[in-house]
């Protein structure tokens, strides 16, 4: 049986586009059945296409992907994977934007070792590099924060008639489901903000009475 020559493409989120890394392998003749594409996170390398083309890659098939954190999205990750194509199955691996990082073409001791000294380089600067991407984001909304920037949704506005309403229910006119509905809030929330506004929020038995709609609504 022949060797086969296979491409894996990963985009980090659905709605990036694969078109660059197609590009970058269009020279290499991968047979279009054999270029695979993840279209979602690395996270837990829960991948599809990564795994049906882990159990299709045999020894002496050659793996092709542009960058090495295609791999993984962390340090241990990409040398796990790594480990798995080129100790395990034995097939080959072809990075394209380190050509230092080419197990086809360096098959002798000194080569292997080599490409192993580039690989664990150059996964901790990928590694290293997404943290410090986080540690600036990081900083930057802290930053923004002291500035009185805020972030996340507002807090829903009441409705112009809330105290009507919640008198209403307190005088049992209405349920609290009803009550709930009309303000958009949780009945526990409607509790918390009758007793921010100095509405009475408890009765003789410590709370509104309540219908069978009332305890659906908690």
């Amino acid at each position: 049986m022949s060797h086969q020559i296979y491409g894996y493409i990963r985009v980090s989120a659905r709605d990036q586009k694969e078109d660059r890394q197609i590009i970058a392998m269009s020279g290499c003749a991968i047979p279009k059945k054999n270029l695979f594409i993840d279209k979602q996170s690395g996270k837990d390398f829960d991948r599809p296409a990564y795994r049906k083309l882990i159990k299709k890659l045999k020894e002496g098939d050659l793996l092709i992907i542009k960058s090495i954190d295609r791999l993984g999205r962390d340090y241990g990750e990409i040398l796990e994977q790594w480990r798995i194509i080129t100790r395990e199955i034995r097939a080959d691996i072809r990075v394209l934007d380190m050509p230092l990082l080419d197990t086809s073409l360096n098959r002798d001791l000194t080569g292997t070792l080599i490409s192993d000294i580039v690989l664990q380089l150059l996964s901790y600067v990928a590694q290293s590099e997404r943290e410090n991407i986080r540690q600036r984001q990081a900083e930057g909304i802290a930053a923004a924060k002291k500035r009185g920037v805020k972030f996340g949704r507002g807090k829903k506005p009441l409705p112009e008639d809330f105290d009507a309403w919640y008198m209403r229910w307190r005088n049992k006119e209405i349920t609290g489901k009803e009550m709930a509905n009309h303000c958009g809030l949780h009945i526990s929330t409607v509790y918390e903000k009758a007793k921010e506004r100095g509405l009475p929020y408890t009765s003789m038995t410590g709370k509104p009475k309540q219908s069978k709609d009332d305890s659906q609504a908690e």
